[in-house]
């Protein structure tokens, strides 16, 4: 029961923040401009800094050196779940505009907005390396194959663009955390001024999240969500099959117990914020892709204590 209380109070204090964004968007305060601001803030400053100061202050060089290796769960947990998405899609009869957003909703997550403030609130900044390392995989996957099934849907024909994906992986929290091993490795300590202005942007990062997330909620409605079978699909692949995959190709790994955790957690998170910006531009149905966002983040709130009472057993 302590683990249960633990898990739904780390979801109490996101949900407070979600729902504090919520409300400062019903009353005018925030708008579509502050959420584009905000989503730039999270991720071109604040989470930069916050990795730099984590990653540089709390890891040894040998511990950072494991972890490439890890990369190989999120990438082929998500290729199985590739696989899987199209047998739904054809098996739910998933209408053809809507194909390559189902796919790609099934199989990626929300792994900053949602992810990371999931785990720092149930794990700590021990935590953070392996969010960073199924952010790397989760993000590689989206901008490259994510996106070309959501270009599908569009009216034109889908194409890779590989310059575009290329600067959508390697994003400013990547660089960020790559800066933050680097120091570890040389090694370099920063002067205790640069810390402590890199803390304070970073702590940006939780805050900032979860008011985008309320934004977002508010834009897409809460009433326009209609539970559906493509709805019902995407669910199951976000929280049903995709942690269940992952639980199954970590579960007798040699890795550390708090990394099958993460990636267990990092796997059943919602729907990406950026599928319905994706789906936009390329003239797929954003709308859709907007209330599943909403849907699923609503969703994990209820899924999320349960997996981590679960995940409590792995050893």
């Amino acid at each position: 029961m302590t683990v249960l209380f633990s898990s739904l109070a780390g979801v109490a204090e996101i949900l407070l923040l979600v729902a504090l964004g919520y409300w400062l968007t019903a009353i005018g305060w925030f708008t579509d401009r502050t959420s584009q601001i905000i989503a730039k803030v999270v991720t071109q400053v604040a989470l930069p800094a916050y990795m730099v100061v984590t990653i540089s202050t709390k890891f040894t060089a040998h511990e950072l050196r494991q972890l490439l290796p890890d990369l190989r769960f999120p990438l082929l947990s998500m290729a199985l779940l590739f696989g899987l998405s199209i047998g739904v899609a054809r098996l739910l009869r998933v209408q053809a505009a809507h194909r390559g957003l189902f796919e790609s909703m099934f199989f990626n997550s929300n792994t900053v907005f949602i992810g990371l403030p999931v785990n720092m609130a149930l794990f700590g900044a021990r935590s953070l390396p392996y969010v960073l390392v199924y952010y790397m995989a989760n993000t590689t996957i989206f901008w490259t194959l994510g996106v070309y099934l959501i270009q599908g849907d569009g009216p034109h024909p889908a194409r890779f663009q590989w310059r575009a994906a290329l600067g959508k992986v390697f994003s400013p929290p990547l660089l960020g955390f790559i800066v933050g091993v680097v120091l570890v490795l040389l090694p370099v300590r920063l002067p205790a001024f640069v810390l402590a202005d890199l803390t304070y942007i970073g702590d940006l990062t939780i805050p900032g999240s979860m008011f985008f997330i309320g934004i977002a909620m508010h834009q897409a409605g809460l009433t326009n969500i209609r539970i559906d079978r493509e709805l019902l699909g995407v669910c199951a692949g976000r929280f049903i099959a995709a942690p269940l995959i992952m639980t199954a190709l970590v579960a007798a790994a040699p890795v550390p117990v708090m990394m099958k955790q993460v990636f267990i957690l990092q796997s059943a998170m919602p729907v990406m914020t950026n599928a319905p910006v994706v789906a936009k531009l390329y003239g797929a149905d954003a709308a859709n892709a907007a209330i599943t966002v909403t849907a699923t983040t609503l969703m994990a709130t209820l899924v999320i204590p349960l997996l981590m009472v679960a995940v409590q057993h792995l050893g």
